[in-house]
C-alpha cells in the first residue's frame, strides 16, 4: 500500500492568495457544488494592498443614522398647575377619578420628559390622553392611583416612546391609537422593538390584553362564520357562586375593589361582620345617588318662607344612630338592619350603633308593598326619645351593650330601599349602549360575573345579539325561536308524576322546527320530597341514585333536546350531600351541586346522544348537563343578559319572620271611632261647658269628584296572587339581596355572601319558589318568573312551567298529561 503524501506549499505561494482566501484560512471554502443555489453575488471589495493580505468587508445595506433625540430642559410642574388640564381630561372625558398622589406622578413626568413645553405647544395633554386610555385598556378601574403598579407601567413604557417631549408614532416602535396595550413586534431581527418600546420579557400578547375584560374565556368575534359559533348557545355561560368574582364596596374609594384572599367555607368570626358592613355599604351608595336623598345647593340657599311652601321638594337626610344622643324630640330618618336584641325587643343597628325601635304606630310607605323582617335593612321615619322618656314603657334597651345607645326611637314610617335600575349601576343609556350614551360614571368598567365589564365588551355583545338572536325572530316571526330559557319548578323524582310531567313539556319542545327549539332548560329540586339521605332505613344514597337513573331514561327518548340544548340542575335544600346533615331544614348558602356520584348516568346519557349524532359538548357544538350550585348565574352575549337561578321556600320564611305593622284603615277606623265618642260626648255635655273643637264636616263632593270615584270603583282591584307577587318582588329586588335574614333562619358562608347580592339589578330572576303563586314581573327594569312546582297543587295531571325568551316577556305556561 502506497501513501503518497501531497507536497507542500511555499510560503511565496501563500502569500500570493487572494484576501478572501487568506481571511478563511482556518475553513476553506465549500465547492461549487455545495454552494447555496440562491446564493447572490458576492459583494467583496478588492483589498487595496492585496500583498499585505488587506481583509475584505461585506457591504451592508445603508442605514440612516438614529435622529438625537431632542433636548429637553426639565422643569418642577406643581400638581395644582395640572390639575385643571388632568381633571377635563381623565374626568370629563374619561370618566376617571385621579388621586393626589397619582397628580404628582403626572406632574413629576410631564415637568421631566416635557418640559417648559407642556402648556405652550400641547404636550401635556396627548401625554395625559394617551395615560388615560391604556389605564381604561389595562382595567385598572374608576380610580387610578399612584401608587398602583400599572400606573407606574404605563409611564415606563411612555417614556421610551417619547422624544423631545413628543410621544412617538408610526410603524417603528410608536403608540398605535387603536389599542395602546395591544402589542406586535417590529420588523427587527430580535423583535425587541415593540409598539409600546417593552422588551420581550415584559411585552403582553393579545390573550394577555384580552383576559382583564374577560374576552379570551368567549372568543369574542364581530363576525362569526363558523356554524357552531353562529349558535346563540355558544355564548350562553353558567357561572357558579364559587366561581364568582368576589367584590366589596370601598367607601373611600367609592368603587368596588375585587378580593383576592382564598375563599374559606370556616373563616374567622370577623368576616361576618365584613359581610354585613359590605351589605350595608352597598345599599347605603345606592341610596344616596337616589333623586330623593340628594341635597340642592339652590333649596338650601333659598329662604325660610320659601323652603316652607316648597317642603314636598325637600330632599331626605339619613342620620347615623350614634348621632341621636343629646336630640331628644327631634326627627329623623334611619338606614340600618332590622335586629332582635337579647331582651327580645326589636332594634334598628348600622355601623355605628344600635337603639331600640318602637313600630307600634309605623305604618309601611307604600302600604302592604312589602316584607319587613329582622334582618333586612329598612328605612325608618320618626323620633328620638331619651331613656326616662322609654323607661316607664319598657321599651328601653340595654344600654351600652353591644353599641346599644340609651333611649328608644318612635318610628311612624318604614319602607324598603328603593333599588336602582342596571342601566344606571352600569352607567349605560339608549339602545347602543355606546360610550356616548351614559349617565354618569357608574361601575361600567366593573367585571362583576367574570365574562367582560360593560364598557369593554357591552356594545359589541349587543352588536353581535342582534345579528344573531334578533334579526333571525323579526325575519322569521312565526318560528318560536332560539333564544328561550324553559324553566322548570321544584322536580320531585320520588314521585312518579313528576317524571310524567317532565316528559310531556319535553315532547312538546321535541316537535319544533330544527334550529328553533330552545337553547337551555332549567330544573330546579328539591330532587326528592324528602331529605332522604338523612332519614335512615328508607334507602339513603342507594335510592337517592336510583331516581336520577330514572330521570336519566326520561331524558333519553329526547336525543334531539339532548344534542342541541345546555340542561341547567339547580339543587333544593333536601339534596345531597348537605342535606345527610341538615335533615331538610335550612342550609347555608350558597350550597354546592349535587355530587357526580349520583349523577352519572345522566352524564352517559347526554355522552350517547351526542356521539350518536357525530357532535362533542368539548368543542361547544353538542349538548351537555350542568350541575350548578345554588344560587347560580346565566350569562348570554357576556355582561348583557344575567339570568339569576334561585330555589328557596322565601315567601313562606317571609311570611313566618315578618313583623306586624299598623294599616292605614286600622288608622283610619280609629280615627273614625274617635270622632264618634267625641260627637257623642259633646251631645251629652252639661250645660254651660264649652263644646270641643271638632274638625268641620267634610264638604260634599263636586260631580267630577263624584264620576272619578265610580270610574275607579268599576276597576276590579288586582287578584290576590297578583298582590303576593309584588310584595315578593319588592321586598327582594329593594333589598338587592337574596337571603335578607338572621342568620339563624338563612345561614350563609360568609366568605361567599358576595355571590348572595343582586347588585347591579340581573335582567332576569329565575326565583323557584312552590310556596308562592306562579306569576312573571317586572319591576325596575328586572324580570322576576316563578313557575313554582311542576305538578299544579289541587289539580290532577296538571303540569306547570315558565319559557323565558331572553330579553321579553315570560309566560306561565301549562300543559295536561
Amino acid at each position: 500500500m502506497m501513501i503518497i503524501q501531497s507536497p507542500k506549499k511555499s510560503p511565496r505561494k501563500n502569500q500570493a492568495k487572494s484576501p478572501e482566501k487568506v481571511a478563511k484560512r482556518a475553513k476553506p471554502p465549500p465547492p461549487p457544488f455545495f454552494a447555496p443555489k440562491n446564493a447572490g453575488p458576492s459583494s467583496a471589495i478588492p483589498s487595496s494592498s492585496p500583498a499585505f493580505a488587506t481583509p475584505a468587508h461585506p457591504l451592508r445595506p445603508f442605514q440612516p443614522p438614529a435622529p438625537a433625540k431632542a433636548a429637553v430642559l426639565p422643569i418642577i410642574l406643581p400638581p395644582a398647575t395640572l390639575r385643571p388640564l388632568a381633571f377635563r381630561t381623565f374626568t370629563k372625558k374619561h370618566s376617571l377619578t385621579l388621586t393626589s398622589s397619582a397628580l404628582q406622578e403626572l406632574a413629576t413626568f410631564i415637568g421631566r420628559h416635557c418640559g417648559s413645553g407642556w402648556r405652550e405647544e400641547g404636550l401635556a395633554e396627548k401625554v395625559l390622553e394617551e395615560v388615560a386610555r391604556a389605564w381604561k385598556n389595562c382595567n385598572g378601574g374608576v380610580i387610578v392611583e399612584g401608587t398602583s403598579p400599572e400606573l407606574k407601567d404605563i409611564l415606563k413604557t411612555l417614556e421610551g416612546n417619547m422624544s423631545g417631549g413628543k410621544i412617538l408614532t408610526g410603524p417603528r416602535g410608536g403608540l398605535s391609537r387603536q389599542n395602546s396595550l395591544m402589542l406586535e413586534p417590529t420588523d427587527d431581527a430580535d423583535n425587541s422593538n415593540t409598539r409600546l418600546g417593552l422588551r420581550p420579557a415584559t411585552t403582553l400578547t393579545r390573550d394577555d390584553s384580552q383576559a382583564s375584560f374577560g374576552m379570551s374565556a368567549m372568543d369574542f368575534d364581530e363576525e362569526p362564520d363558523d356554524e357552531g359559533v353562529r349558535d346563540v348557545r355558544r355564548w350562553l355561560k353558567v357561572i357558579s357562586a364559587f366561581d364568582q368574582p368576589r367584590y366589596t364596596y370601598n367607601v373611600a374609594k367609592k368603587h368596588f375593589e375585587r378580593i383576592t384572599s382564598k375563599p374559606s367555607l370556616l373563616p374567622s368570626a370577623s368576616h361576618k361582620t365584613e359581610a354585613f358592613r359590605n351589605r350595608y355599604n352597598v345599599i347605603h351608595q345606592r341610596l344616596l345617588r337616589n333623586e330623593a336623598f340628594q341635597t340642592s345647593a339652590v333649596t338650601s340657599a333659598r329662604s325660610s318662607a320659601l323652603r316652607r311652601g316648597a317642603s314636598s321638594m325637600q330632599s331626605h337626610k339619613i342620620t347615623p344612630v350614634a348621632n341621636l344622643l343629646g336630640r331628644h324630640g327631634t326627627n329623623h330618618m334611619l338606614l340600618g338592619m332590622l335586629v332582635i336584641l337579647p331582651t327580645g325587643n326589636l332594634a334598628i343597628s348600622d355601623l355605628t350603633g344600635t337603639i331600640a325601635l318602637d313600630l307600634s304606630h309605623a305604618v309601611a310607605i307604600p302600604e302592604d308593598s312589602a316584607w319587613f323582617t329582622p334582618g333586612m335593612i329598612v328605612l325608618v321615619d320618626g323620633i328620638y326619645e331619651e331613656e326616662e322618656e322609654s323607661v316607664g314603657r319598657g321599651l328601653s334597651g340595654s344600654s351600652g351593650v353591644g353599641g346599644t345607645i340609651g333611649g328608644r326611637f318612635q318610628g311612624f314610617f318604614i319602607g324598603q330601599p328603593p333599588c336602582e335600575k342596571r342601566r344606571v349601576t352600569l352607567g349605560i343609556s339608549g339602545l347602543d349602549g355606546g360610550a356616548d350614551h351614559t349617565v354618569g360614571g357608574g361601575f361600567g368598567w366593573v367585571d362583576f360575573l367574570g365574562v367582560g365589564s360593560e364598557r369593554a365588551v357591552g356594545s359589541r355583545m349587543r352588536k353581535l345579539e342582534q345579528r344573531l338572536l334578533r334579526q333571525p325572530a323579526l325575519a322569521n316571526p312565526d318560528s318560536p325561536g332560539r333564544g328561550r330559557v324553559v324553566i322548570v319548578g321544584e322536580l320531585n323524582l320520588d314521585q312518579p308524576r313528576s317524571l310524567q310531567a317532565l316528559k310531556k313539556i319535553l315532547s312538546l319542545y321535541a316537535t319544533d322546527p330544527e334550529g328553533s327549539t330552545p337553547m337551555a332548560f332549567v330544573l330546579a329540586g328539591n330532587f326528592t320530597t324528602h331529605a332522604v339521605m338523612a332519614r335512615g332505613g328508607s334507602g339513603g344514597s342507594i335510592e337517592y341514585k336510583e331516581f336520577f337513573d330514572a330521570l336519566a331514561s326520561t331524558l333519553a327518548d329526547f336525543p334531539m333536546l339532548l344534542t342541541t340544548a345546555t340542561f341547567v340542575f339547580v339543587p333544593g335544600d333536601n339534596d345531597g350531600w348537605v342535606s345527610a346533615f341538615s335533615g331538610g331544614a335550612a342550609v347555608p348558602l350558597p350550597r354546592k351541586p349535587v355530587p357526580d356520584l349520583f349523577t352519572s348516568r345522566i352524564r352517559r346519557v347526554f355522552a350517547a346522544a351526542n356521539a350518536e349524532a357525530g357532535l362533542s359538548s368539548a368543542d361547544g357544538k353538542g349538548g351537555e348537563a350542568i350541575w350548578t350550585s345554588n344560587p347560580s348565574r346565566l350569562s348570554l352575549f357576556g355582561p348583557n343578559h344575567e339570568i339569576v337561578l334561585f330555589r328557596d321556600d322565601m315567601s313562606a320564611r317571609l311570611r313566618r319572620s315578618s313583623v306586624r305593622l299598623k294599616s292605614k284603615a286600622s288608622t283610619t277606623a280609629t280615627a273614625d271611632t274617635d270622632a264618634d265618642a267625641n260627637a257623642n260626648t259633646n251631645a251629652n255635655r252639661p250645660p254651660g261647658e264649652d263644646a270641643m273643637d271638632l274638625d268641620p264636616p267634610p264638604s260634599p263632593p263636586s260631580p267630577s269628584d263624584q264620576n272619578q270615584k265610580n270610574q275607579t270603583s268599576d276597576e276590579p282591584p288586582p287578584p290576590y296572587d297578583t298582590l303576593v307577587a309584588r310584595k315578593l318582588v319588592k321586598t327582594i329586588l329593594d333589598q338587592g339581596h337574596l337571603a335578607p335574614f338572621r342568620p339563624a333562619v338563612r345561614p350563609l358562608h360568609w366568605d361567599h355572601a358576595a355571590a348572595l347580592h343582586l347588585y347591579p339589578l340581573p335582567t332576569a330572576l329565575a326565583l323557584v319558589d312552590p310556596s308562592a303563586p306562579p306569576f312573571c314581573l317586572t319591576y325596575e327594569g328586572c324580570h322576576v318568573v316563578n313557575p313554582g312546582a311542576v305538578l299544579v297543587a289541587g289539580r290532577r295531571g296538571v303540569a306547570r312551567w315558565v319559557e323565558y325568551p331572553v330579553g321579553r316577556q315570560g309566560r306561565v305556561r301549562e300543559c295536561t298529561f
